[in-house]
């Protein structure tokens, strides 16, 4: 028996997610895997893992990408939908958790606040200048405290007490735990001050202003941190849910937003299957200087031929590409 198969794929800064779901939303298959500085190549390794771990009876019907680098994704595998993060995050969390109001999502060097009314949302913020809070700099507190960041979380929660960090920067973050640390403050006391300062900065920083109500969701690699949800909870004063697939929720979304597009247009998917796994797939950028606006533009090459082109304010080059 042949079942339909609809993948997402998530591109971040730090990790490439692939997921696939069925046409119930039922998740049959989720990866979620680093970008390690090289995302077109970490996407065709996680691409090619997930074609091989299809069924034989599976067959893949339709095809999103999304996150910052949704439109290179979109090239290289033929996607049939490309949407920004905030659409295909909203999109799984009201699939999964339809009275959800707030949304709080922290990934890899962004976070962002998601406010929905029925089941629509109402309001965002997105933080993309500052890392603190998000999983590169956690990951280098990590790497400097010399603690697995598997174990951050646990050991934050194990502090009896804490201490105030000044949580507003990262320098200024790290410049204070390294103070504390000399004053003779424990590293479980450091880290849990740390996530309640983290946490003390999202709120005043994409909530201000914002009516905060449940029932709270916690999405994005972060949320897999205990302490960061900790600290959240005790900042609001509510529970705050972290989903099952809460590290993968935009590729989730991306793949439904797929299903739906090919359900209500009738459309057979432009995935392009194996061939994506052996094309030739190069970006480079120029600067136009046509009008006073002086675009950085990037220039899409695959196969050796130009396939898109896009950041012109005018649209005098990415309108210019006709692909076959």
């Amino acid at each position: 028996m042949v079942k339909n198969v609809f993948i997402g794929i998530d591109v971040g800064s730090v990790s490439i997610n692939i997921i696939a779901i069925d046409n119930a939303n039922t998740v049959l298959y989720s990866s979620y895997n680093r970008t390690e500085g090289q995302p077109v190549s970490s996407l065709k390794k996680a691409l090619g893992d997930l074609m091989n771990s299809l069924d034989a009876g599976w067959r893949v019907q339709g095809i999103g990408t999304t996150g910052s680098g949704r439109q290179l994704a979109g090239l290289l595998v033929g996607a049939d939908i490309i949407k920004n993060e905030i659409t295909a995050h909203a999109t799984a969390t009201v699939t999964f958790h339809p009275d959800v109001r707030t949304i709080f999502e922290i990934g890899g060097q962004d976070s962002k606040i998601l406010i929905l009314r029925n089941q629509m949302v109402t309001d965002f913020s997105m933080n993309t200048i500052c890392a603190a809070g998000t999983g590169s700099f956690l990951d280098h507190q990590s790497e400097r405290l010399k603690i697995p960041i598997e174990q951050f979380g646990d050991l934050a929660l194990s502090a009896k007490d804490t201490v105030r960090i000044a949580g507003r920067c990262t320098v200024f973050a790290e410049s204070d735990m390294i103070a504390k640390q000399q004053y003779g403050f424990s590293k479980a006391e450091i880290i849990r001050g740390l996530c309640e300062a983290l946490v003390r900065n999202y709120i005043n920083n994409l909530g201000r202003g914002r009516e905060l109500t449940p029932p709270f969701i916690f999405q994005g690699g972060v949320a897999a941190n205990k302490g960061i949800k900790a600290a959240f909870e005790a900042e609001i004063g509510h529970e705050v849910i972290v989903p099952r697939y809460y590290n993968v929720m935009g590729a989730i979304g991306a793949a439904i937003l797929a299903r739906e597009y090919i359900a209500n247009t009738g459309r057979t998917t432009a995935f392009r299957g194996y061939a994506a796994l052996e094309s030739s797939f190069k970006p480079t950028s120029f600067i136009c200087n046509g009008c006073a606006n002086v675009c950085e533009v990037v220039k899409v090459m695959m196969d050796d031929r130009v396939v898109a082109m896009w950041g012109d304010k005018c649209g005098r080059w990415s309108n210019s590409i006709v692909v076959a």
